[in-house]
């Protein structure tokens, strides 16, 4: 994925750069300085996030939900071994953050849930799978916007913020809003079949409308490392809201190497004593624009990039097309975070549609759900190596 190139303010202290996406770091303007007051008074302390898990409290031991499945996913993609969208279904990317928690706990590698690595995921932090939070008014009444096909369209938007309060609880909860229609009294998913897509939508809108909005209490997946300790380090304070949103603590162990691993369709990040910390399932390259295998390294990141939408970098758009800018926002082609690497127009990146990862292809970069971008973005910094591999 390539943009033209712009001046760039990358997120580390003193790197400026051209940078070949258009990244920059959205850092809100200053305000006129106001006079000093007489005797300045005591800062507020930060408001607690009415999100934000409480593993103190939590009772312990086997989740008695019914939801075996989905407290494994959780557990994984707290200690790292991200399963993509928390689904409580045994799908590809469970099977591969499986794989990833086994290898680093020397367990046989299989990929299947079996007694021993569940008992191992249980010892490690034994939650439930799920726990009920309230929906602020400020969450549930942010900007929405609705996100056009076409280009042209999309360029014109002031952000590429979420659609709806739906798509934004389920990215903060890295899970899918069918899910937590499922976790939710009265609130099943209507099956959307091609020809009733149309009128399955208006019924999940008006169901939505009735169980999750300002005040309500509802029930979501258990993800946590949600804190605001190491919040200095997050950078402006639109990324800090970038980080509340998606439930990611600015506090992560730091990168010595990144692996791109395309037979096995992950990203694994390791220290600098070579021990496993996090693995994310990745979409990675196609046919078209194959994965350049190498070594490489970080340049940079760029926190809430807007993005240039060049046709003439597209094999699957005209190059009559004109050149586009969009706006940053969640629902941008790289999610909400760009890693810079040596290799020429190529990056690791967020996505709008966390569901598709490993599944579809990308334009030659590496594309993560968008929290575990973020989370990435905070482990990595100038000169890390980067290795793409078969």
């Amino acid at each position: 994925m390539a943009l033209k190139q712009v001046n760039a303010k990358f997120s580390f202290p003193l790197i400026a750069a051209i940078f070949l996406l258009s990244g920059c770091n959205f850092a809100a303007e200053a305000d006129e300085k106001a006079p000093e007051p007489a005797a300045k008074a005591k800062a507020a302390p930060p408001a607690a996030d009415p999100f934000a898990s409480h593993d103190a409290e939590a009772p312990g031991g086997a989740d008695d939900s019914g939801h075996s499945i989905m407290q494994a996913q959780v557990l994984l993609d707290r200690l790292g071994f991200a399963p993509g969208v928390i689904d409580d279904k045994m799908g590809m990317s469970t099977a591969n953050a499986i794989k990833g928690f086994q290898t680093a706990h020397d367990l046989p590698v299989t990929g299947e849930l079996d007694e021993a690595t569940r008992t191992a995921l249980l010892q490690q932090k034994s939650l439930p799978a799920t726990r009920m939070v309230t929906i602020p008014a400020d969450f549930a009444n942010q900007d929405f916007v609705t996100i056009p096909a076409a280009a042209e369209a999309k360029a014109k938007l002031a952000a590429l913020g979420y659609e709806n309060l739906m798509e934004a609880l389920a990215e903060r909860f890295h899970t899918t809003p069918d899910t937590l229609r499922a976790l939710n009294s009265g609130a099943a998913p209507v099956p959307a079949k091609e020809a009733g897509k149309t009128e399955a939508n208006a019924t999940n809108a008006t169901n939505d409308a009735a169980i999750f909005a300002a005040g309500k209490e509802i029930r979501v997946p258990n993800v946590g490392g949600d804190g605001a300790a190491g919040a200095e380090a997050a950078g402006d304070a639109a990324w800090k809201t970038t980080l509340k949103n998606l439930g990611i603590s600015a506090q992560q162990p730091q990168a010595a190497k990144i692996v791109v691993d395309e037979s096995d369709g992950v990203l694994r990040a390791f220290d600098a004593g070579g021990k496993l910390l996090v693995q994310f399932t990745a979409t990675m390259g196609s046919k078209h624009d194959p994965l350049p295998i190498g070594s490489w390294k970080v340049n940079g990141v760029a926190y809430n990039p807007p993005f240039t939408y060049n046709p003439k970098l597209f094999w699957d758009v005209s190059d009559k097309k004109p050149k586009q800018q969009f706006k940053p926002g969640p629902n941008s082609p790289v999610g909400v975070v760009w890693i810079d690497l040596s290799k020429e127009h190529y990056g690791i990146h967020g996505t709008p549609s966390p569901e598709t990862i490993g599944r579809a292809e990308s334009h030659g970069c590496v594309r993560l759900t968008n929290w575990d971008a973020a989370r990435l973005a905070m482990m990595v910094k100038p000169g890390v190596p980067v290795i793409f591999q078969k």
